[in-house]
């Protein structure tokens, strides 16, 4: 691959445009949820708890209902990921992170729509602003929408 003068301008260009994201409101905002996510102790042994329990979540799904253990792994999962998913620190950083992703998504398609309405951008909402609420505009813009 050949280094052109154009290239190194759109990695330029792409570094700065990084650099502002995470300079924003939404990207300051992740980065200190995700601060303290590491840093509460609590966060990361219920973090640890739920990651050991769906390992052997998935060991007793390779068996089914026909496991031992397969009712009580199954409760005590959804236990431990109801406890992570109420922590305050966990939550927050849920938060943060789905509003950085929307402003990534919202980026992406900006970009996208900037070369061509036919570029498929990686937004997960199908209800995403100014797409299609089919669901079909993965087709390459054959769906209708505007």
């Amino acid at each position: 691959m050949l280094a052109t003068l154009e290239r190194v301008e759109i990695l330029q260009c792409a570094d700065e445009l990084a650099q502002m994201v995470f300079e924003s409101e939404v990207g300051e905002n992740y980065l200190i949820s995700l601060y303290k996510l590491q840093n509460d102790a609590e966060a990361q042994s219920k973090i640890k708890a739920f990651t050991e329990m769906k390992e052997r979540y998935e060991e007793v799904q390779r068996f089914g209902r026909y496991h031992p253990d397969y009712k009580y792994v199954n409760l005590e999962t959804r236990t431990r990921k109801r406890d992570l998913d109420l922590h305050p620190t966990v939550a927050e950083f849920k938060v943060a992170e789905n509003k950085f992703q929307e402003t990534l998504d919202q980026i992406s398609v900006i970009i996208a729509r900037s070369v061509s309405t036919h570029i498929k951008t990686p937004a997960g909402n199908p209800f995403f602003e100014g797409g299609c609420s089919s669901g079909g505009c993965g087709s390459g813009g054959s769906c209708g929408c505007s």
